[in-house]
């Protein structure tokens, strides 16, 4: 699992020491990980090759032509690359990328379980203070929907 935040500087060539943490939960044939734009957030996201087979099982599950499908080929399959770890356990962001979401300096790697995303570090910030609030609003929602459901199978 990819667990943890971090913070990691780009050198010239856009490299990053991928946590070693995270290199462990990718080791397999292809030593290395899958790269492509979020369709969740403005960063990339990555994983190895079960966060791949992941997707690509959900993309299977529609309809050829179908416009969700279309969206997720272009998005995901289409914006994805490998890159593989050097001897220093490092990959090289394509430039591509780096430009797309700000990626010049420090940036913030945040593992999400079977995947893990990386941000420009003042944008991830921005973005983890959003996340706080939305858990918070809905850890609370939650509770009270199960005192209501609680209550309603009392009677």
């Amino acid at each position: 699992m990819f667990l943890s935040t971090f913070e990691k500087q780009l050198d010239l060539k856009r490299r990053i020491v991928v946590p070693q943490e995270f290199r462990a939960a990718v080791s397999g044939p292809f030593d290395g990980v899958f790269c492509f734009p979020s369709i969740e957030a403005d960063c990339i996201e990555g994983g190895g090759k079960a966060l791949f087979d992941r997707y690509n099982g959900v993309i299977e599950e529609l309809p050829f032509g179908d416009p969700l499908r279309s969206a997720l080929e272009t998005s995901v399959l289409g914006g994805m690359v490998k890159l593989a770890f050097d001897t220093a356990g490092r990959i090289t962001l394509p430039d591509l990328l780096c430009k797309d979401f700000g990626l010049t300096d420090w940036v913030t790697v945040v593992g999400l379980g079977d995947r893990f995303q990386i941000w420009e570090r003042e944008a991830f910030k921005l973005h983890r203070a959003g996340q706080r609030d939305r858990a918070r609003a809905g850890r609370a929602e939650m509770r009270a929907q199960q005192r209501s459901a609680r209550l309603g199978s009392a009677t």
